[in-house]
This record gives structure tokens, sequence and C-alpha cells, in this order.
């Protein structure tokens, strides 16, 4: 809509703005000046803005509003308007040429073609009308336009209003509160004719409830459903029922056009709520329902509108000792629930409160990963192991994790409401489970081998026992090394004996997995290899290979 389409007194709005800002900007042309010098005892600086003497400006106004130091230094060109006088030095405002160059940079980028409503507040008066001020920036409002009464005091009085005029010549924005409430008041006599014709349930959305009923935005107008519209029990508090934000059906009553007051109604838009059961929850929503009875198996919950959906026990917590509903919720209790399941054939619904949570295995698995060290607490100790709760969540201690030390168990070590230190193996969230580990914090026996040992040495180790893959020896008291059967030749497996002396090289040694393999027979291979090497290295003195073998054999 354009200016002059607006029927209003023949004045200069322009005029009008200035003159608001009359007293505060002498001068008030925008300009550029250059900071001189910063005096922060007597917190302003002089600005060089081409006049016989510098101006002065309040360093407050240079100053980063987050930290309070001066964002700008001696030198830097910065845009000033001026806005009175002091000693014959001009006075000048950073803050009004910011909200000066953002007017004329709103102006410039302005498009006749578009529509503008701002919300802002009204921030001055004068006999012509009051400015309205908007992100900073100021608008012109002609009293003619402002539809407020000249009885009340509108200062600080948040508003909204249309652009109506841009005078890019003078810089001045004029808007208009009274064409945005006449708009409004066309629409909503639209929308409520079409209400009350129709008779038909819309969707609205509940903007405030209050002891005598609840507000509902249907169309961009707001109308009151009464307490005893509410629900076919009878009337009933509507914060039980519903929510600020929640949309609802309803249909119109009837419209006081004198008080302009829109009456609803829920329950003349909802007669029987299994018949449209689909149309008001579906499986996920989130609804607030209030407990009205608990049983040992689980509570009963009411969703208002004849509604009542059950809560199992199992959908209480993640936690899976719950004993009893009782421990968790009490009748009365408003609270938010999932609904699971919509059994319509048999007018049943049930829902979950666990489910509004995140699962707790899943957060485990997001703040954790393996490898991770952590601190918990023993909850139990078991034949196998121990269980260790972190967080909200329990992970498994097993004996084989305790100590390197195989003949340790959790229960020679541990005892409930220990607190442990452990490192995470295994993360299975699918499976629910967690692996831990106590003696990955500490060296093992192989890692410590390792340090003086590696592949290839010649070792000697005590038979400790035989399987039908091979053959165990003790390379000292806490390290064990495994010949395999197809390792053992020229030795024959059905004639060692445990505590015999064996001798082999290490084939392969795994301080991460904790594994030592010896060879024998590469022990024999080892051997000749190097005494071939002695033999043709030709030293005077060396043994002739006949020599070799018969100390090979002994004679």
């Amino acid at each position: 809509m354009k200016f002059e389409d607006i029927e209003v007194e023949d004045v200069d709005f322009g005029a009008m703005l200035e003159e608001s800002f009359k007293k505060e900007e002498q001068g008030g042309n925008l300009t550029e000046g250059t900071i001189i010098k910063i005096n922060e005892e007597e917190n302003q600086a002089m600005i060089d803005i081409g006049r016989k003497n510098e101006a002065i400006i309040n360093l407050d106004q240079l100053r980063d509003k987050e930290s309070g130091e001066v964002a700008f230094k001696e030198g830097d060109k910065i845009p000033v308007v001026v806005t009175g006088n002091r000693n014959e030095r001009p006075v000048v405002s950073y803050e009004l040429a910011k909200k000066r160059a953002a007017m004329n940079e709103f102006i410039s980028e302005y498009d006749d073609e578009q529509e503008y409503i701002i919300e802002g507040v009204i921030t001055k008066k004068n006999k012509g009308g009051y400015v309205v001020e908007c992100d900073g920036l100021d608008f012109f409002m002609p009293r003619t336009l402002s539809y407020i009464s000249p009885k009340t005091d509108p200062m600080g009085k948040k508003i909204k209003a249309l652009i109506v005029k841009v005078d890019k010549d003078k810089g001045s924005v004029i808007v208009s509160r009274k064409e945005l409430i006449e708009r409004n008041k066309a629409k909503t006599q639209e929308v409520v004719e079409k209400l009350l014709e129709s008779k038909e349930p819309v969707v609205g959305t509940v903007k405030k409830i209050t002891s005598y009923g609840m507000f509902v935005d249907v169309g961009g107008i707001d109308g009151l459903v009464h307490y005893s519209q509410i629900s076919h029990k009878g009337p009933v508090n509507p914060s039980k029922y519903f929510s600020e934000g929640d949309e609802v059906n309803v249909v119109a009553l009837d419209y006081d056009k004198k008080k302009r007051h829109l009456s609803l109604s829920v329950k003349d838009a909802n007669p029987d709520p299994w018949e449209n059961i689909d149309e008001i929850l579906e499986t996920g929503d989130t609804v607030s329902v209030v407990v009205s009875n608990i049983e040992p198996y689980g509570a009963f919950v009411d969703l208002g509108e004849d509604l009542e959906a059950f809560l199992h026990v199992s959908e209480i917590s993640w936690d899976k000792n719950v004993k009893h509903p009782k421990d968790y919720i009490n009748v009365g209790d408003e609270i938010n629930v999932e609904v699971i399941e919509i059994d319509k054939e048999n007018r049943r619904l049930r829902v979950s409160l666990k489910s509004l949570f995140p699962k707790p295995m899943e957060e485990f698995a997001k703040n954790h990963k393996v490898g991770d060290v952590v601190k918990g607490t023993v909850s139990s100790v078991t034949d196998f192991g121990a269980f260790v709760k972190i967080d909200s969540v329990e992970g498994l201690l097993h004996n084989q994790e305790i100590s390197w030390d195989k003949s340790k168990r959790a229960k020679d070590v541990l005892s409930a409401g220990d607190e442990v230190e452990v490192k995470i193996i295994k993360i299975d969230p699918d499976a629910g489970k967690i692996s831990l580990s106590k003696k990955a914090l500490e060296e093992s026996p192989v890692e410590a081998f390792a340090k003086d040992h590696k592949s290839g040495d010649i070792v000697t180790g005590t038979v400790k026992d035989k399987k039908d893959f091979g053959v165990f020896i003790a390379l000292n008291d806490t390290v064990d090394a495994l010949i395999r059967t197809e390792d053992l030749h020229p030795l024959k497996f059905d004639e060692i004996e445990p505590g015999q002396e064996i001798k082999g090289v290490i084939s392969f040694i795994d301080p991460k997995k904790d594994q030592i393999r010896v060879s024998v027979k590469r022990l024999q291979r080892q051997e000749e290899r190097e005494a071939m090497k002695h033999l043709n290295d030709g030293d005077e003195g060396s043994m002739t290979l006949g020599d070799l073998i018969k100390d090979k054999l002994g004679k």
C-alpha cells in the first residue's frame, strides 16, 4: 500500500522526525572523523572532523561491549554525527552515526514493491507522532497513523507497524500501526465468518492456558475454549490435558463483535476420540499425561478426552531392575510419554516413559571409545568376573582380564562397592555389552620379556603342559611359550614329559596379544646354517664338514 492512498493530515513527517532529534543532534550531519588522541583518564577521545577545533567523544561509545576495551586506535577513521558543543569544541556521537548510516543503508536497499512490517518499541514522541525503534533504526509513526489514544502513554510500548512511505531524499521512513490493525480486523472478520458458517473442525494452536480455559490461535485469531468446552467428561482443568504449543481440533461457537470475543469448543470438534484417533495421535508422538492409577505391573495414565493409556513397568526406565512403578512415579504426576502402540480395534493405547530418554548404552558409546581408561564402582562379583558400573551402565570385568597372573580371579581381589580403574576393550551398543580390563593397565610379562628378547633368539624352557596342538613351556616364572606340534621336530611329541627342558628359537613374539611361540625345528635349521657359514668362511683351524657331522653324531 502506498502512502498517498492513506488519508492523513497535510504535514511534513520527515520534518517531524528531524524535530524529534533536534535537541540531541545539533548539526546532525554524518561525517568521517579521524581519532587524534585517546585519553583513558578523562574517558574521552579527540576527533578531527575538519573544523577549527577537534571534536570530543565519550570513550564509552568506542569500547567493545564484551571486553570493555577501546575498539579503535589513534589514526583510525570513524563515522560521527555532531550532537552539540562543549567549550567551543564540537561534541560528536559514534553511536548516532552508526544509526544514521544503518538507516541510509536500509533506505538505499528498500524495495518499493515489497511490503515491510516492523516490530519495535516506541521511544520518543512529539506533537506530530512517535519514534519507533526497531533493530537499532528509528522510524516515524504519525499520530494519525498510530491508532493510539492521546490519553495513553505509549512510551516503551512494543508495537507492530507497516512501512507506508520511504523518503530517500530526507532519509525518513514512515510507518502505520493503524493500517496494520485495520487489516487484521478485516482478516479477523473474514476468518470468523468462515468458521461460523462452516461449523467444521479446524486445527488451532494452544497459545495460553488459564484457570478458566485456554486461548487457541485459529488462522491468526485467538479464541477462547472455556474449561466446560474441553472434554465430554465435563468441566476440566485444561492444563491437565494440553500444553502451550499443542495443536488441537476446535469449532467456532460464537463471536461477540463488540468485545471481539471468539468462543471455541474442543469438545464439539471431537465427539468420540476413538473415531479419529489416527488424526489425534500417531505412534512416536510425545504427549503430556497424568498418572491415574499404579499397579505392580505398570501404571494407567490419562491423556484427556476420555483417553487412557497403559505404561508397562518395563517402559518406565532403562534400568532393568525396576521393582515397582511407585519408585519412579506417583498418582497425580504429570509426565511426558511417547505413544508406542495404538490399537484402534481394541481401543487400547500403550505408552513409554523411558523412550524419551537416551539409551544409556548409546550415550556411553558416544562419550567413550575402546582404549579409554575409566573409573567405576564394582556393583557385583560373580564366578566368572565382576560387573563395574560406569556412569549409568555396567561393564563386565572378566576373570581373565583381572590380572596377568592367571591364578587370580575377581573374587580374590574385588568386592562390591570397590572403586576400580579399568580400560575399555570392547563396546557393543547393539548387544548392550561393555568389556573391561584391569590387567591391560599393567605391563604384561610378555612385554617385559620382549624388551630383552626378539624373534630368532635361542631360549630354553621347561615343559608345563601338553595339548593336541603343541607343548607349553615356561621360559621363566611368568612367561610361557607354545611349541606347535609341527615345530617339535626332531623331538617326538609322545616322548616329551612335564618338567623336561627344551631348547628352541623364538619364532613369534607379540606383546600386545601376550603370545610367544618357540620352534625346535627352526633351531636345528638355524644351527645348520651357522655351521655352514662357519665352514664357508674358510678360517684356519676351522672344522671340516666331516668334523661337524662327527661332532653332531657324538663321534
